[in-house]
């Protein structure tokens, strides 16, 4: 046996070890219900990472609500592209980013007023996927409950997804998930002095 056949007969037989292991897993999986993902972490793409999942549920005849929490700008590439959606049902609902602001009642109102928002997705039936961009951060600041927002993610429609983004995801919102991704940074152009750019950062 020549040293490629060697090669190719152990990939074949890792291979066949993995899709066993794979296929075992998948017969397992018998539970279909709607789930909840948070993205948190201090990385980029949390928000991205939510957006492609409205394409993903668009694809499958889904409707989707989203609801953005802390960010102000209307001027976003996903938004301009989404609203022109059948289907889709876009909500800005922040003041902008904290630090811009400066002002806590101003973004503790905005932040109900948006969950407000954000309660009446969770209590369709008909929308499959909801969105809460950035509810961490609402959360993280204590501009909303813990307990009520994980009451009202509960109570949601059985089949209904949501994503939940944004940095430091509360230990209780974590509890209750189902799937968590802590997205982390390795390297990021504003570090280096590259400014946001459109199609990119917004």
């Amino acid at each position: 046996m020549s040293e490629n056949q060697d090669k190719d007969a152990r990939h074949n037989a890792r291979m066949a070890r993995k899709k066993e292991v794979v296929d075992s897993h998948i017969a397992a999986a018998q539970i279909e219900r709607g789930v909840l993902l948070v993205n948190t972490g201090n990385g980029k793409g949390k928000s991205s990472a939510g957006f492609g999942l409205v394409a993903r549920a668009l694809g499958h005849g889904q409707k989707v609500g989203v609801v953005q929490f802390i960010k102000g700008r209307s001027d976003t590439g996903e938004e301009a592209f989404y609203r022109r959606q059948p289907g889709v049902s876009w909500h800005v609902m922040g003041e902008g980013f904290t630090w811009e602001t400066q002002d806590r009642a101003r973004d503790v109102a905005a932040a109900h007023a948006a969950w407000e928002q954000a309660r009446s997705f969770l209590r369709d039936p008909g929308t499959g996927l909801v969105v809460l961009d950035e509810l961490n951060i609402a959360l993280k600041y204590g501009y909303l409950e813990v307990e009520s927002v994980v009451a009202d993610l509960m109570a949601r429609p059985v089949d209904q997804h949501v994503v939940v983004t944004g940095r430091a995801a509360p230990p209780e919102l974590v509890a209750v998930a189902d799937t968590v991704t802590d997205m982390t940074v390795v390297k990021h152009a504003f570090a280096a002095g590259i400014k946001a750019m459109a199609g990119m950062e917004w």
